[in-house]
């Protein structure tokens, strides 16, 4: 696969022995690409938001239970949430938790140290588990499966295909439904690509559509303020 970690000045980082001119991927959340999406993303107003119920005087307790790069989930936390990540994959939950040390000091993000919790873990075989483990009762369930791209290779930035290579495509995400429809106590969101099936063959509430993605949305009670 020629992948491996790389720890430099700049943090922990993901690289490719094939690509050595190819920057690493690394997760940051004071720069770049996050921090435009904190500062310009439409706060509550997005969609993301609105698919997981914030509202005024609504900010639910939210599972990640595919945390990945965590960049919805600190979405979310900025957004005054309280998020629990899980990521099965080591090396991944890795670069998270590095980023997470590289921004601790960070005044500017001190609400990312008091609303986002990481932890590592298979959600696919022991969600309810994991969620206990971390003292954490989910009012809302968020599962974002690694879906097969339908771009051509050419067109997938070189960083981002290299996490797709790392982490494959989630042939088991059916499980993930099942075991969040049991574990959220208000509702369970699904990011697909616009035009996916329904997870596992399962016709969500409602949903909310994209011009790339959209979120079906599994209520099973109001969330009220």
């Amino acid at each position: 696969m020629g992948l491996y970690l790389v720890y430099d000045d700049q943090g922990l980082g993901l690289a490719h022995a094939d690509l050595p001119s190819t920057h690493p991927v690394r997760v940051d959340f004071s720069a770049g690409a996050m921090a435009h999406r904190l500062q310009q993303g439409g706060g509550r107003g997005q969609a993301l938001a609105k698919a997981c119920g914030l509202k005024p005087g609504v900010s639910p307790r939210i599972l990640d239970a595919t945390l990945g790069l965590a960049t919805d989930a600190v979405v979310l936390a900025s957004l005054n949430c309280q998020v629990l990540g899980i990521e099965r994959h080591p090396w991944v939950a890795a670069l998270v938790q590095d980023a997470l040390r590289r921004v601790a000091d960070d005044k500017s993000l001190s609400w990312l140290q008091a609303r986002f919790k990481l932890l590592a873990g298979d959600s696919t075989q022991a969600m309810a588990a994991l969620a206990l483990k971390a003292d954490f009762e989910p009012q809302v369930v968020y599962l974002d499966p690694m879906f097969p791209s339908g771009e051509k290779n050419a067109a997938v930035k070189k960083q981002m295909q290299f996490f797709r290579d790392l982490v494959g495509k989630d042939l088991d995400a059916g499980l993930l439904l099942a075991q969040a429809l049991d574990l959220a106590s208000h509702r369970v969101v699904v990011k697909r690509p616009r035009k996916a099936p329904e997870l596992a063959g399962k016709k969500p509430t409602f949903s909310l559509v994209g011009k790339a993605n959209r979120f079906d949305i599994y209520a099973l009670r109001s969330l009220q303020g």
